[in-house]
């Protein structure tokens, strides 16, 4: 219990800011009015945002312990434990959270018009779950808020979603389920392996049989690479993010998508370092496989939601790229990434469902000329694209560079290609900006364009502060995460094991990988 600090608050301050989304989902069933349904979702999710800031003006941003921890007794028969904390590198993941439902709810009050009650639920369950997912010290307790969020994006998808709901539904699902099969085998042998415990601090600190290590890191790293998803498992999310309704859509890109590059630093990098050190090369290639690949299909697609969610495949091959250099500069650019992504791409889907409401279609030939028609809502496209593409001075341009720094430290060749991502990045979301905001207006949709109203600027404005605040001070948030990545590192680096960081050692590479498969 040394790497733990008690909760020292007079509440409980994780655990309420945990559970009191779904307090609010259970309030919600006493009611049928429409509008207070709304209200109670609205209030709720401002309340969890609220309950939630302590936790950031008493973090200790000093030590690498888990932070404002609380343990009871669960399942005393198989060791199972209540145990929630943050450390620097789950810290941020919640104020993510809790903002993102507050604009999701938001942005749904006047589009969701059938079954609303179910619907704000919904919301509320994906809620509790999500935060589940990043305050979680116990296995266990993971694994079960990790398939909870399943439920509720199976009816945000499947009940409110567009035409091609229910393939898009199924598809999420199979590939979901499918990788969380392969972890629940994995945490199994881990229980049996780590003697008899879920407890994630202890499991961290354990140390096994490099086979072992191998075989355990793809039974994992099956469930984290769908979930962000990785080249070639990325299948199911441009599917999914097409049909989705717009507070589906922010979800899976704002925070669902980050829970698998998210179980990569949380049990990947500190319980199998020998399998990563092992997989070095091949895992530096496959994220910038999925950055190039991601950002080259971008360009080809005529859908905007679909365009934004295959940059989302490219973005993410950004986040591994960062994460398995093994650098503190690469950890730290994946990390922060992830809380860019969540915010910009959060954004442009939020844009792109309210132009959507207006006009009923969301292929870009039918726009054209919006900043003559919509000039306030082309004012906020404007910002997040220019943030989209790492413009210096907003957000993604310190994630971005801190991750290809620290991929130069790693491997220059892949670095380079990385560079090569970044240039397309430019391009597609230039080409978007230019069909959608600069060319001819098209006559189709002209009569039914009219521009942002007061809610849904106020959606807009909590985005916009965050791409300048983050991209002028990016050390606020690097200054949480700084000691919890250093230590992390130190832990993957402590056994001294080879890293296959060259060409040089392929050879030998595969004559490890070989004899250990």
């Amino acid at each position: 219990m040394e790497d733990i600090i008690i909760n020292s608050l007079n509440f409980p301050v994780l655990t309420i800011t945990t559970f009191l989304p779904l307090f609010g989902a259970l309030l919600i069933l006493l009611f049928r009015n429409e509008v207070l349904v709304k209200w109670i979702a609205l209030v709720t999710t401002v309340a969890t945002c609220i309950v939630s800031l302590p936790i950031y003006t008493h973090f200790d941003k000093t030590t690498y312990k888990m932070q404002f921890t609380e343990i009871h007794p669960w399942i005393p028969a198989w060791n199972i434990n209540y145990m929630v904390g943050v450390d620097g590198i789950s810290v941020l993941f919640i104020i993510l959270v809790t903002i993102l439902s507050i604009l999701c709810v938001a942005v749904s009050w006047r589009a969701i018009r059938k079954k609303t009650k179910e619907f704000f639920i919904s919301l509320l369950i994906m809620e509790t779950a999500m935060i589940g997912v990043f305050v979680s010290l116990n296995i266990f307790l993971f694994y079960l808020f990790w398939e909870l969020t399943l439920i509720p994006m199976f009816f945000l998808i499947g009940v409110w979603g567009g035409g091609n709901r229910i393939y898009a539904t199924i598809k999420f699902v199979l590939f979901t389920l499918a990788g969380s099969v392969l972890m629940l085998v994995g945490i199994i042998v881990l229980y049996y392996s780590g003697g008899k415990t879920f407890d994630i601090l202890i499991l961290s600190s354990a140390s096994y049989p490099h086979h072992l290590q191998l075989w355990l890191f793809f039974a994992f790293f099956a469930a984290f690479a769908v979930k962000m998803p990785m080249f070639p498992l990325h299948t199911w999310l441009p599917d999914a993010h097409t049909e989705a309704p717009t507070a589906g859509s922010v979800i899976l890109a704002g925070v669902l998508l980050k829970m698998g590059a998210y179980g990569f630093l949380r049990f990947s990098l500190p319980m199998f370092p020998y399998a990563v050190k092992l997989l070095f090369i091949p895992l530096l290639g496959l994220s910038v496989t999925a950055i190039i690949y991601g950002a080259y299909v971008t360009l080809m697609q005529n859908d905007m939601k679909r365009l934004i969610a295959y940059s989302s495949v490219s973005h993410m091959g950004f986040v591994t790229l960062g994460i398995f250099t093994l650098n503190q500069n690469g950890v730290e650019g994946g990390i922060l990434q992830m809380i860019n992504h969540g915010v910009i791409t959060g954004a442009l889907f939020l844009c792109i469902g309210m132009i959507y409401e207006r006009t009923h279609t969301r292929m870009i030939e039918d726009y054209g000329g919006l900043s003559k028609t919509v000039p306030i809502y082309v004012v906020f496209f404007t910002i997040f694209t220019l943030a989209a593409i790492g413009f210096p001075g907003m957000n993604a341009f310190v994630g971005e560079f801190l991750i290809i720094s620290g991929a130069f430290k790693a491997n220059m060749v892949i670095a380079a290609f990385s560079i090569f991502g970044v240039v397309l990045g430019v391009t597609y979301m230039v080409w978007l900006y230019y069909r959608v905001a600069l060319c001819e207006i098209n006559p189709k949709t002209k009569s039914q364009l009219f521009d942002l109203d007061l809610r849904e600027i106020t959606i807009l404005i909590p985005l916009v502060i965050l791409v300048f605040f983050i991209g002028l001070q990016p050390g606020v948030l690097l200054s949480y995460m700084h000691v919890s990545v250093e230590h992390l590192l130190e832990h993957v680096n402590a056994e001294n094991l080879k890293v296959y960081d060259s060409v040089s050692l392929f050879a030998q590479y595969l004559k490890d990988l070989i004899g250990w498969v």
